[in-house]
């Protein structure tokens, strides 16, 4: 038996690198190889058997939950989290679907909803936060835009200072949380992820591992050039979940 059996997307953004795209489009469904991009994180979740899936909307939210609707026709139960006027940020929205109901109190993948990967989710499902555990990050070599990195790993734990001769790698956007990582937060008061996973890596409440799969942060126009290129490439096809 599945020990996550939840996940949420977080797809509030404006997309505003992605501008002009973006001004009638919300950027999770901009297309990446024949289908939305957030499509598919839903298929890969729905494939590791994560069905209960909450996403965040703000930005062109209407379009964004007619498009995908109540998830029945991939297979998965979604739940909206709307941010009616301005998105809440990544902890924000987060906290809001935790205190609303949408996410249930109990340990779930997240999942950015601009990045594009072929991680096998099926390697999270079995997961188990340890009793202080707060987080569990994936993180993968330094893409051309990120060189310095984001995080280092020193024995397992995820720390923003590299010990001497250790490296950084650049977080997925993806990880394992638990709720207890938004304990303090305000409802309805936007509120960064990085600051709080900063506050639990002092701790060593976080860890870390560094995945091999194809992945890329479709944030710019040459990025999304870039993707749809490789997919066509290498014939990933949209059938497939991710």
């Amino acid at each position: 038996m599945s020990v996550i059996k939840q996940a949420m997307i977080l797809a509030a953004g404006k997309g505003t690198r992605l501008r002009p795209l973006t001004l009638e489009t919300p950027k999770p469904l901009v297309e990446v190889g024949g289908q939305p991009l957030i499509v598919w994180h839903i298929k890969a979740l729905q494939a590791a058997g994560i069905t209960d899936i909450t996403i965040n909307a703000s930005w062109l939210a209407d379009k964004l939950m007619a498009t995908l609707g109540d998830g029945a026709q991939y297979g998965v139960n979604l739940q909206w989290s709307v941010e009616e006027d301005e998105p809440l940020e990544t902890a924000g929205g987060i906290f809001q679907a935790l205190q609303t109901g949408k996410l249930q109190n109990a340990p779930f993948v997240l999942v950015n909803s601009d990045v594009w990967t072929t991680y096998d989710f099926s390697q999270l499902v079995d997961y188990t936060l340890g009793p202080d555990q707060q987080a569990h990050l994936l993180l993968i070599d330094n893409p051309e835009h990120n060189d310095d990195g984001d995080f280092a790993i020193n024995n397992g734990l995820a720390s923003e200072q590299a010990v001497a001769g250790a490296d950084k790698y650049t977080f997925a956007g993806i990880s394992v949380l638990s709720p207890r990582l938004l304990d303090g937060l305000v409802t309805g008061q936007a509120a960064a992820l990085a600051p709080l996973l900063r506050r639990a890596m002092i701790k060593f409440q976080v860890t870390a591992e560094v995945i091999p799969d194809n992945w890329i942060d479709v944030g710019t126009a040459a990025r999304l050039e870039q993707i749809n290129t490789f997919i066509d490439t290498k014939g990933v096809g949209a059938h497939r979940g991710a």
